[in-house]
């Protein structure tokens, strides 16, 4: 059983997969996508999500955290100056991984990680179905029952039109 173990090891020592993780942080940085196996997707996202949160903040101390993450000066200056600013409205998941298929030597299930708002296609595709509508985070109770009430008369009448007949009318009683 593996309770409360969190993180992928990788098939490597501690020293080797954080380096490892370094790099390719700064990797995704610098070239805003890269092709690699879906295990290590998952453990980077982890890894450089919060470093991508920290670039929000354009303080020293939090240039010198990152860099202590990322062993490099190009990608915190790119990180600070040029993501940072095309980030700064979202609330998280700054990462998206897209699935490729396996690779052909040893069948390896591989993917695309990039940046979310570096992705040219996708923004133009969803960018004017999500002007439309304004995104909300929870559902208000309000809703639920104004769609209800439209459902309950939409299929009165859809009975209505199937049966051919017209509404039903109450003789009055003389």
């Amino acid at each position: 059983m593996r309770h409360g173990k969190k993180n992928n090891h990788l098939g490597r020592t501690a020293a080797h997969r954080s380096a490892m993780l370094s790099n390719m942080a700064a990797s995704l940085i610098l070239h805003k996508r890269m092709v690699t196996t879906v295990a290590k997707a998952k453990a980077l996202r982890k890894y450089a999500e919060p470093l991508l949160t920290k670039g929000k903040n354009d303080t020293t101390h939090s240039r010198r955290t990152v860099f202590s993450y990322l062993q490099s000066k190009e990608a915190v200056k790119e990180l600070f100056d040029n993501v940072a600013g095309k980030i700064a409205n979202r609330p998280g998941g700054y990462t998206r991984i897209l699935k490729t298929g396996n690779r052909l030597g040893d069948n390896a299930d591989m993917c695309i990680i990039e940046l979310v708002d570096y992705n040219e296609d996708m923004l133009t595709t969803t960018g004017t179905a999500a002007a439309a509508k304004p995104k909300t985070r929870r559902r208000s109770s309000g809703k639920k029952s104004t769609d209800a009430q439209g459902s309950t008369d939409a299929s009165a009448s859809t009975t209505e039109e199937a049966t051919g007949a017209a509404p039903a009318e109450t003789p009055a009683a003389e």
